[in-house]
């Protein structure tokens, strides 16, 4: 069980929570990484339940009515899959992703230290900051001017 407890969140996770509700700064989750069998926001049956079925009904249509209509049935499934399902499963990941790692100073130290989260703000003079892995999170968000 996780410990959600305001002891759990230092300041910097904090101010960094109010930042990006604020959106002077935007959190970036490598989603290839989290979707990932072994993430702990991995969800198997978004991920593999429409290609499952594009499988079956392309086979189901090449047995029982013709090899083109299986292959039509194949083309479908995976362009819906492509435009209507994938962008909806990152949207998730995405979704899950952040909220693990703003729940608990700990878990965003775990996922940073993974190269899973990245930072990037721009600031009011126009200059751009980022971080990554190889920087310190915390002295990034000290550093940002704001709320």
């Amino acid at each position: 069980m996780s410990d959600t407890s305001p002891a759990a969140v230092g300041p910097e996770l904090q101010r960094l929570r109010t930042l990006l509700d604020a959106e002077q700064v935007k959190l970036g989750v490598n989603i290839r990484q989290m979707n990932a069998p072994g993430s702990p926001v991995y969800r198997v049956m978004p991920n593999v339940a429409v290609p499952i079925a594009t499988l079956l009904l392309s086979a189901l249509a090449t047995i029982w009515i013709h090899t083109w209509a299986g292959f039509a049935v194949l083309i479908a499934g995976s362009g819906w899959w492509l435009w209507k399902i994938q962008p909806r499963i990152k949207d998730d990941v995405f979704d899950r992703s952040a909220a693990l790692a703003l729940s608990e100073d700990r878990m965003f130290d775990a996922l940073w230290a993974k190269g899973v989260l990245s930072l990037y703000a721009k600031l009011p003079d126009g200059t751009e900051r980022a971080a990554a892995r190889r920087h310190d999170w915390r002295a990034f968000v000290r550093d940002l001017p704001g709320a």
